[in-house]
This record gives structure tokens, C-alpha cells and sequence, in this order.
């Protein structure tokens, strides 16, 4: 009987997880992977710590608010900006500088917060403390190189890598509210050696690292500019070769005669040509960025309505378990959706993960207790990382290869900017209503925030059935 439990329990286990094993045995992957998990250890501690520490010395959620959202326009304005270097010049040569210029922002802000200085200081630091690479983009570029042509393998290491994204919150959250309240200098001490571990496995793994548009162009003789509009055209060329073969598909479908056969598809072609330049903006990508903007705001009014109503119930150091939860479920959902090969086309996965994420969250202004929220997260937090998965694999359909980490880069800007006006909203609200002040800022915020995702409906979903961009071959 204990054998046969053992030997069901093992196949469910391969058919879950055999999938992830077989990429993690792809050589050099578990260094890179592992790597950027650890050196992303400032997007967890960083924002949380900052508010613990500022509320602490200062008292003042709105100090807080403000210094978390000016760091985060600052993220969002610098990690478009790094992704786009990265892809240009290479993954070592722009991490290097911007994490030694993150250090000596780290220290200088820790110190500042401590001996009370004059809150206009701290706003002049803060902007530095967005001097981090684009670790999951890049983590996500190398895989999708390494994958290249593997639509299923793709898609689960995209899944591997938010199952290791939520590792990480799952440690640092917890970790951040403990040491902040010990002391803002140990957490910042913490996540500098993380930083410092993280980068150099991910950076001395070489075997793996995407050449650089630089290197490609040299390669093929050409400059960096000529290259670019090559690929451009190649990527042009592929879109309007499905959108061509679907306008013919659907016209004959309608049982319409080979002249408006014809026509559909030449209006296809022309529709493509004329909507899709150089740029990697078009339709979809601004629907997803602008709804990435939207889940960024909520969920950040959410943290810190949180933490304020932890704090009066006299339960402060318990925030960051509250939010280990929703990442633990966040964890497991990735690991689920990950481990399935999905027919359901992926704007429907897309729009119920979103939902459910929420209306989820939209509720806690109804929550009595600090548990209850706990148990909240719990339930919806399995859909989570599936819907940045989804976000992920939407990238894969709207931006070519060599551009994705700035793809990458302008959807998580977004979320920053949308959580920097989160966090300065609820601030305002919590010092004015307290923490249900925060709630209510939360629950308008992610209904706006559904609304805003369902008015793109149309982009989001078209985006979906266009080609994947990384299947073009440069």
C-alpha cells in the first residue's frame, strides 16, 4: 500500500515537475537562474524596508509613500533605459557600474534614514536606489535564446522563471519586515550581499549570455543601426505573413468570392506595413504596459494599507509573513501552470488570472483581521504569477529577440510607475482615514484597474494570435 502511495506520489511528481527538471539540466541554467534570484533581492526588501524604517524614525506614512514612489518612477524611467543598453552593449558591461552606483546609494540612504536628516536629502537619494539591472529580464532573454524554436519548452522556462521570482518574494518579504524592524541598516546590509553573490553567479556564467546587438552587427558586418533595420524588416515580414494567412482563412471562412479573398488579404498586408515601424510600440504592447500600470497601483496601495493596518493592530512584524503567503500560493501557481502544456488561448488565461487577482485584492477593505487578508492572499495568490506568465508570453508575440529585454523592461517600468502612484495615493489617505482609508484607495484602484485591462480587450487579445517575434531568425 505504501509503495504503490510512494510510486503514485512519484508519477505525479514527473508529470508536475519533469518538465522543469529537464530544463534545469540543460547545462550552466540553475547559475544564471539561481544568480539573478539572489541579485534581485532589492525588489522585495528595498520597498518595504524604505517604509518600515521611514514610518519608525519619522512617523509619517506620506514621507513614506513619497520616498517609495519617487523611487519607483525612478525604477520605471531607469530600467527601460537599462534594458535597452543591455541589449545593445551586453548583460556584464551595463550591470557592473549600475550595481556598484546601487551600493553606494544603499548606504548613503540607510545612513540618512537613521540620523533623521532633512527629508528633502532622502528624495535626493532615493532616484539612485533604481540603479539596478534588469536581472528577470535578462535571466528571461537568456532562456528564450537558449529555447529558441521551442514554443512548449519556451513558455515552461518563462514558468521556471516566475516560480523562481516568487522564491525570492516568498524569502524577502518576511526577511524585510524582521530586519527593518530590527534595524533599516542590517536589511540594507543583507541585500547588498545578496546583490553582490547574485551578480557574480550570473555574470561569470558566460557560456549562456545573448550576444549583444553590438555583437551581432559586427558579426555581420554591418553597424548597429543597419542591423536593427534589418531585423525590423524580417520581424515586419513575419507578422504580415500571418496576418495574410489568417485574412484569407477568415474570408473564406465567410464564404466570401476569391476577389474579396484577395482584397482581405492584401488589406492585411497593408495593415501590417502601415502600423508596424522600426518601433517595438504598437497596439498590443501599450494595451499590456498600460495594464501593467494599472496592477502595479493597486497592489502597491495595497502593501502599504497593509502594513499601516498591521500597525494598528499592533502586529507590524507579522506584515511580511501576510505577504510571504500570497508569494508561497503565487509559487505554487506558477509551478501548476508552468508544468501544463495550455489549449486555452491565452488572452482567456490572461484576463480570469487577472480577475481573480483583482477582485481579490479589491476585497480587503472588508477584512477584519490581519489573518483574514492572509487567507485572501492564500486563495488568489495561485494566480498571480500566472498572470505575469501570461504578460511574458504575450512579449514573446509583440516584440522581436534581440529587443526583449527592453520589451521586458517597459512592462515592469509601468508596474513601477502605477505602484509609485499607488503608494502616494494610499499615503495620503492612511495619514488622513487611516489603514481603511487605504483600503478604499485599494479596492477603486484594482476595479479602475480591471476596467482599464478589459477597455484593451481588442489589442490584447489580436496581439495573441500573431506570430512569435523570437521564432524570426537573425
Amino acid at each position: 500500500m505504501t509503495n504503490s502511495v510512494l510510486a503514485g506520489a512519484k508519477s505525479i511528481g514527473q508529470h508536475l515537475f519533469g518538465g522543469y527538471a529537464e530544463l534545469l539540466r540543460i547545462p550552466h541554467t540553475v547559475r544564471f537562474s539561481v544568480g539573478s534570484v539572489i541579485a534581485c533581492m532589492p525588489f522585495p526588501m528595498v520597498g518595504m524596508t524604505i517604509t518600515i524604517s521611514v514610518q519608525h524614525y519619522y512617523g509619517n506614512y506620506s514621507l513614506a509613500g513619497a520616498l517609495t514612489a519617487v523611487q519607483a518612477i525612478a525604477l520605471a524611467v531607469a530600467s527601460p533605459v537599462l534594458g535597452k543598453l543591455v541589449d545593445k552593449f551586453g548583460q556584464r558591461q551595463v550591470s557592473i557600474p549600475t550595481i556598484i552606483v546601487w551600493m553606494i546609494a544603499a548606504t548613503a540612504l540607510v545612513s540618512c534614514i537613521t540620523a533623521r536628516v532633512p527629508s528633502w536629502i532622502l528624495f535626493c537619494i532615493v532616484p539612485f536606489m533604481a540603479a539596478i539591472p534588469p536581472w528577470g529580464a535578462m535571466s528571461r532573454q537568456r532562456w528564450t535564446t537558449l529555447l529558441k524554436g521551442d514554443t512548449e519548452k519556451t513558455n515552461r522556462a518563462l514558468s521556471l522563471s516566475g516560480v523562481f521570482d516568487e522564491c525570492m518574494w516568498v524569502i524577502g518579504n518576511p526577511l524585510a519586515s524582521t530586519l527593518a524592524v530590527i534595524s533599516g541598516l542590517l536589511a540594507f546590509s543583507f541585500t547588498g550581499v545578496c546583490v553582490v553573490v547574485g551578480a557574480l553567479m550570473f555574470l561569470t556564467e558566460l557560456s549562456t549570455e545573448p550576444k549583444s546587438q553590438t555583437q551581432l552587427a559586427r558579426e555581420a558586418g554591418m553597424t548597429r543601426k543597419e542591423y536593427r533595420e534589418r531585423e525590423a524588416a524580417r520581424s515586419k515580414a513575419l507578422q504580415a505573413e500571418a496576418a495574410i494567412e489568417y485574412a484569407r482563412d477568415r474570408a473564406r471562412s465567410e464564404g466570401k468570392t476569391a476577389a474579396e479573398v484577395q482584397a482581405a488579404m492584401d488589406q492585411a498586408a497593408a495593415d501590417v506595413n502601415a502600423g508596424r515601424k522600426e518601433s517595438i510600440w504598437g497596439p498590443g504592447l501599450i494595451a499590456v504596459c498600460v495594464t501593467w500600470f494599472g496592477l502595479g497601483a493597486f497592489q502597491s496601495a495595497a502593501s502599504i494599507s497593509i502594513v499601516a493596518f498591521a500597525t494598528e493592530a499592533n502586529m507590524k512584524q507579522y506584515t511580511g509573513f501576510v505577504f510571504a503567503c500570497f508569494s508561497f500560493s503565487s509559487l505554487i501557481g506558477a509551478l501548476v501552470y508552468g508544468a501544463k502544456n495550455w489549449t486555452i488561448p491565452l488572452w482567456k488565461r490572461f484576463y480570469f488570472c487577472l480577475a481573480v487577482v483583482d477582485l481579490g485584492i479589491g476585497s480587503f477593505m472588508f477584512a477584519k483581521h490581519l489573518w483574514v487578508i492572509m487567507i485572501i492572499y492564500l486563495f488568489i495568490g495561485v494566480c498571480q504569477a500566472p498572470t505575469w506568465v501570461n504578460g511574458n508570453q504575450l512579449m514573446l508575440h509583440l516584440v522581436p529577440p534581440t529587443r526583449f529585454t527592453e520589451g521586458m523592461a517597459w512592462m515592469g517600468a509601468m508596474n513601477s510607475i502605477g505602484g509609485s502612484v499607488g503608494s502616494a495615493i494610499a499615503g495620503q489617505f492612511i495619514d488622513r482615514m487611516g489603514s481603511h482609508g487605504g483600503f478604499i484607495v485599494v479596492t477603486a484602484l484594482a476595479l479602475t484597474s480591471l476596467a482599464i485591462a478589459l477597455f484593451g480587450f481588442k489589442q490584447i487579445k489580436d496581439s495573441t494570435e500573431q506570430p512569435m517575434l523570437t521564432t524570426v531568425s537573425v
